[in-house]
């Protein structure tokens, strides 16, 4: 056994010095990643942080051209809040794909983002969408936020304090699911921007983690259309081959993957 002290944190900064004062801390947000690790003896903390119950860091707040999730808003308050429903449609139905019920209630989009699974469905909005993580210290840009499997450009103590998404002109969503633990086999999240742009990103398939898809965002770019795809041939090189799906099929994946969000885009 070995000893671990829990600290729920009343702001951001104590959360910040909480962690400062532990020898080797840890953050808890929805501890979807985090408690099973613990539980597997994979982790070992001396001090977990609970991020949960910081008012500041709960909420969707819209402005203008953006909406603003707060990093310990759960998926659940982001897949069901009408606002968002009509602004970002997309961005509120990947919400509600994530695991089950127990998780969408539980899990977060800063704990999500924070923990960079490979499989994880909200850094594939966040990249093709072109949001900005915000921290206790500064913003970063979704090109700078993603760094490889599990690694992000977080420095050791530093907290996400929100992510601010754009309002694309369009954007749609589509995965295929994992059976057991919903995770994206492969995920592709595309969208049009009011300015014309086209970005599209795919999770679930990289060996990297997520990733822009260049070849359908320029055909989607000529014909915004699920047929304009027919033709497109997505590189097996690089992505993941394991018992799930070799990297061949993932390709496929990833094409049928974005037609269907084009069409939930429509």
């Amino acid at each position: 056994m070995y000893e671990t002290h829990y600290h729920r944190a009343s702001s951001v900064d104590d959360a910040a010095a909480q962690f400062a004062n532990g020898s080797e801390a840890k953050y808890l947000s929805g501890g979807q990643t985090l408690l099973p690790v613990m539980k597997q003896r994979l982790a070992a903390p001396s001090d977990v942080i609970d991020l949960a119950k910081i008012p500041a860091l709960i909420g969707i707040d819209f402005g203008g051209d953006s909406v603003t999730i707060r990093a310990a808003t759960p998926h659940y308050d982001v897949a069901s809040n009408e606002a968002l429903q009509k602004a970002l449609p997309a961005l509120a139905a990947l919400a509600g794909m994530i695991g089950d019920p127990a998780v969408r209630y539980r899990g977060t989009i800063g704990g999500s983002l924070a923990n960079n699974d490979p499989a994880a469905d909200y850094p594939a909005a966040v990249l093709a969408l072109d949001a900005t993580v915000k921290t206790n210290k500064r913003s970063i840009t979704a090109a700078d936020f993603f760094k490889g499997l599990f690694s992000t450009a977080l420095e050791d103590g530093e907290i996400i304090t929100a992510v601010t998404f754009p309002i694309p002109a369009k954007a749609g969503y589509a995965k295929f699911r994992h059976p057991a633990s919903r995770f994206a086999l492969t995920g592709v999240f595309v969208a049009q921007t009011k300015s014309g742009e086209v970005r599209v990103a795919a999770t679930g398939a990289s060996q990297n983690g997520v990733m822009r898809v260049p070849a359908i965002e320029q055909a989607l770019k000529a014909n915004w259309s699920a047929q304009a795809l027919d033709g497109v041939s997505i590189s097996a090189d690089g992505l993941m081959a394991d018992l799930h799906g070799a990297a061949d099929y993932r390709a496929n994946l990833i094409k049928v993957m974005a037609q269907r969000a084009v069409k939930d885009a429509a």
